[in-house]
């Protein structure tokens, strides 16, 4: 009878126990008014488990259902592992915020061979391309195909997001894969925010100064489409540029800008525009170079150089040499009548790894630079305007003051690593701030009454702004076939057949000038590598296994013969 009744008490205890676990469980997945009563402390060092402000915010003002699919299911090698986890654990953090979101893992590789081709023909059209991977199994190799990507649907719209960074030479894929990691909370909250805008910023291109032609920036609108709307302004066929105008982009000109120009750029920013100057300093490129034995170089007149220097910067007239670069091809014989080409590198050709860890440049790839200059810094503001800078070259730096004569055969024989011991100079900066009017004390009578006509006030000092200045024209501009009408993708490297990370500079920097406030800022967030050290841990491999094998067995039979004697003692006593 009394084991009758023991026996009812622990059946009525355990399904107690399994009650109260299943109400804690329904509690911890219910939500009042779209959100969710549980939370968590992270206690992560660099915060990899908090979403940005900005991206919460972005969530909670959802109104529709966000569907992700994201091609990342099946049996990948393990860095691959985490990247599909680390992508659903950004989603489950997603949900955690809104119950708006909703996503599912599936592989394109499953199916009937018929099926297979069939989805990645529908994914090639899509422009999903998958990643190839050479996997060891225990009956050799096998390569596999892997698409490292996630698509995002929002009322009737959708937009594929690549997870994975490109390769970078020289870079470890764990750090790669670590980078992919690390962006995978902008990635996937920047598209939500594009499929929801629907007011698209307007960004215009200055003409009528020989900048690059809209055929040279095709790829970068292409790739915007949609998002924002693109257009050109002749500065001398408008009165003002307004506020319409989300951003100005004066892109490699080669002509000098007229006073009145000048004195509308001034104006615009005044008011708080934002503008993104891609200037070169020296006249040069290859084609200038082709078929000569020697070339010197001159200064563009462009007439810009006081604006500037009022903004608080300044272009010098020099060339930055670095001997991490590109390639270009030189001919080294000839066979028959054909001439015989080789890849020599071009230390003109800077290629720039991005250190700083602002948000346009954080985890960036190398970018590619076409004889730039050095931007000064020292130059001291009437208003208060904080200098960033954002892309420098590396520790193996040469600078050339012109003139200064140009060829190819130093490119055979003089790349002396001793003669590249300059600092890292500074090719790409930040400013933001209140600026100065390059016009106060200088607007004359006519222009200040020109203003009043239209109903605008002359600005001796602007609204708070931000600008970006790099001394490259060519970092926007993609190159262009013969016929004029194709192009190449932008920051394609076609000697080097790499593609660089020219494009994603533009889409960062133009994303971060519109909408500073925006989920760029979880570009910011740096998930540190914290990779083990396999030396030390195969000097201390004895340990560990002791540690984690024999020390709990040690602690099990300690606690085995401690009951036994213990039990032991009671029933003597009894």
């Amino acid at each position: 009878m009394a084991k009758q009744q023991q026996k009812t008490q622990f059946i009525i205890q355990l399904l107690l126990f399994c009650g109260i676990l299943l109400f804690l469980n329904i509690l911890a997945n219910a939500r009042i008014a779209g959100k969710p009563l549980y939370s968590f402390l992270d206690m992560t060092e660099e915060k990899r488990f908090t979403l940005t402000d900005p991206t919460r915010e972005l969530l909670e003002d959802l109104d529709d259902v966000v569907y992700i699919r994201v091609l990342l299911e099946g049996e990948f090698p393990a860095g691959f592992k985490r990247l599909r986890n680390a992508t659903q654990d950004i989603l489950d953090d997603f949900r955690g915020v809104s119950g708006y979101v909703e996503y599912e893992f599936e592989t394109p590789n499953r199916g009937t061979t018929q099926e297979i081709n069939e989805r990645r023909k529908n994914l090639r059209d899509q422009g999903i391309t998958p990643t190839q991977l050479t996997v060891k199994g225990v009956e050799g190799t096998e390569r596999k195909m892997i698409y490292p990507y996630a698509i995002v649907f929002y009322k009737n719209r959708e937009l594929a997001v690549n997870l994975l960074e490109n390769d970078v030479p020289g870079m470890p894929q764990e750090r790669t894969l670590n980078n992919s990691v690390g962006l995978l909370e902008y990635k996937l909250a920047n598209a939500i925010q594009r499929l929801r805008s629907t007011v698209q910023p307007n960004v215009l291109f200055t003409t009528g100064h020989g900048e690059l032609e809209r055929i040279e920036t095709a790829d970068l609108q292409k790739t915007l489409e949609g998002y924002y709307e693109f257009g050109r302004i002749n500065l001398d066929s408008v009165v003002y540029i307004g506020e319409e105008a989300d951003l100005l982009i004066v892109a490699k000109p080669t002509q000098p800008f007229s006073e009145k120009d000048k004195f509308k750029i001034d104006q615009y920013v005044m008011q708080g525009g934002k503008v993104l100057w891609l200037l070169d300093k020296v006249r040069v490129d290859l084609d200038s170079l082709q078929g000569r034995a020697q070339y010197y170089p001159n200064e563009y007149d462009l007439n810009l150089d006081d604006l500037l220097f009022r903004y608080g910067i300044r272009i010098q007239p020099n060339l930055v040499l670095d001997l991490q670069c590109s390639s270009i091809p030189l001919v080294v014989g000839m066979q028959g009548n054909a001439p015989q080409f080789d890849n020599f590198r071009y230390p003109y050709h800077p290629v720039v790894a991005p250190k700083e860890r602002h948000p346009i440049v954080n985890n960036l790839g190398l970018v590619n630079f076409k004889y730039p200059s050095t931007v000064d810094l020292d130059v001291t503001t009437k208003t208060e305007v904080e200098k960033i800078p954002l892309l420098q070259s590396s520790d193996n730096s040469r600078v050339q003051y012109i003139p200064v004569e140009m060829n190819f055969e130093f490119l055979r024989y003089d790349l002396d690593p001793g003669k590249f011991n300059a600092e890292p100079q500074t090719l790409g900066l930040l400013l933001e701030g209140t600026f100065p009017s390059l016009y106060e004390n200088r607007v004359t009578q006519s222009m200040l009454q020109g203003m009043r006509d239209l109903g605008l006030e002359f600005r001796n000092q602007s609204l708070p702004t931000k600008m970006v200045v790099i001394s490259d024209g060519d970092i926007a501009r993609n190159k262009v076939g013969r016929d004029g009408k194709q192009f190449s993708p932008l920051g394609f490297n076609e000697f080097d057949k790499y593609l660089f990370a020219n494009k994603d500079l533009m889409v960062n920097t133009l994303e971060y000038l519109i909408n500073e406030q925006g989920v760029i800022q979880a570009r910011g967030k740096e998930i540190k590598l914290r990779l083990l050290d396999t030396v030390e841990a195969q000097e201390r491999k004895g340990f560990w296994q002791f540690l984690n094998i024999g020390v709990p067995l040690l602690f099990l039979a300690l606690f085995g013969f401690a009951y036994n004697l213990v039990r032991r003692r009671r029933f003597a006593a009894k």
